[in-house]
């Protein structure tokens, strides 16, 4: 199941091709990745993000570091498996399914009897991550819909849609799922720092979708909420802890606070794959973003020559601003701790 047709990744002729995520809306343009540094740069540019996204492209990324190896020595080649996938879990540190993802793909190069049944297992196990997103984001959609009443207003923040999964998306398949359930749901977009995610990537969507859609700038969230003009807010997520924290992009935070202000359901929806029961809140790693994207716009300075920025990725929403967790699972509540853990299992 995807977003009418939208492919955002596809293994072709022993290489991906990934939609250049960096120069929509304006054009619909594949790149090819050939290599394992070719996957790594695709992804520290943001041509590749969102989590499950980067999980399936880091997986084939270790399938392609498979040229990198030049022994036939099967347990030298695992060695230099295991630099090369280190190399890219350390692409993006905050997101847990990159780590889950390689680290899946490696751990199934134990089965090879030999090197050349290498490729074959790896690329079997990457495959099976694809199909297994592809499915988990349908089983999101089908936890969540209920969720939504006809004629609900959605805020949604960032772009957790196809375009950051395999086809169909965590949050936005909340909102496809309802749609094709006959519900009538409008969705209200928040522009969404870093590169403004959410009107360059989220509205096209939607508007390829034809699901109305409105967008607003990150700081009118409250406003519009104050208004009674939000149902539900649902985001997605790159990290989400056993203790119900949830890491997403930035702006998040100040979004979950004005909704648990204004009593506005605030849900977050994401894989089991995203969910991390070994990390404590305080470990979390915050990826700091180029100064360049607070100080510059078009290409031009506007703020002062003598100063810095401070522009960090994601933010951490704690537990208690979260009224539930949409997963391919189920939904989880409140105490996470329980419900995420019977999830996981």
């Amino acid at each position: 199941m995807t977003s009418k047709n939208l492919e955002p990744v596809r293994w072709h002729n022993d290489g991906l091709e990934v939609v250049d995520q960096t120069v929509l809306p304006a054009k619909l343009t594949y790149v090819q990745l050939r290599s394992v540094e070719q996957v790594s740069a695709a992804i520290k540019t943001m041509k590749v993000r969102g989590a499950p996204l980067i999980g399936v492209v880091g997986a084939y990324g270790l399938v392609l570091s498979l040229k990198k190896i030049n022994t036939q020595d099967l347990a030298k080649a695992r060695t230099q498996l295991r630099k090369w996938a280190d190399f890219l879990i350390e692409t993006r540190p905050t997101g847990v399914n990159l780590r889950w993802a390689v680290e899946r793909v490696f751990n199934a190069s134990a089965k090879a009897k030999d090197i050349s049944s290498l490729k074959g297992i790896l690329s079997r196990e990457a495959d099976a991550i694809f199909d297994a997103e592809l499915e988990a984001a349908r089983l999101i959609g089908k936890h969540g819909s209920p969720l939504l009443e006809d004629e609900d207003t959605v805020l949604t923040h960032c772009n957790a849609g196809a375009l950051a999964t395999v086809g169909y998306g965590t949050s936005l398949a909340v909102v496809r799922a309802a749609v094709d359930h006959g519900k009538r749901i409008n969705v209200i977009a928040t522009e969404t720092r870093p590169l403004l995610q959410g009107s360059r990537l989220t509205a096209f969507e939607l508007a390829h979708d034809r699901i109305p859609v409105k967008l607003i700038v990150d700081s009118a969230a409250a406003q519009m909420m104050s208004r009674g003009m939000v149902d539900k807010v649902i985001v997605g997520a790159d990290r989400i802890l056993k203790t119900g924290h949830v890491t997403n992009k930035i702006g998040t935070l100040p979004i979950a606070l004005s909704a648990k202000f204004y009593g506005v359901p605030f849900y977050a929806a994401a894989p089991v794959s995203s969910v991390d029961m070994v990390t404590d809140p305080s470990m979390v790693v915050i990826e700091e973003r180029n100064q360049r994207e607070v100080l510059y716009f078009a290409g031009r300075r506007v703020a002062p020559r003598n100063i810095e920025a401070f522009n960090p990725a994601f933010d951490v929403t704690p537990p208690e601003l979260v009224t539930g967790i949409v997963t391919d699972r189920g939904v989880a509540g409140p105490p996470f701790v329980d419900s995420l853990r019977s999830l996981s299992r």
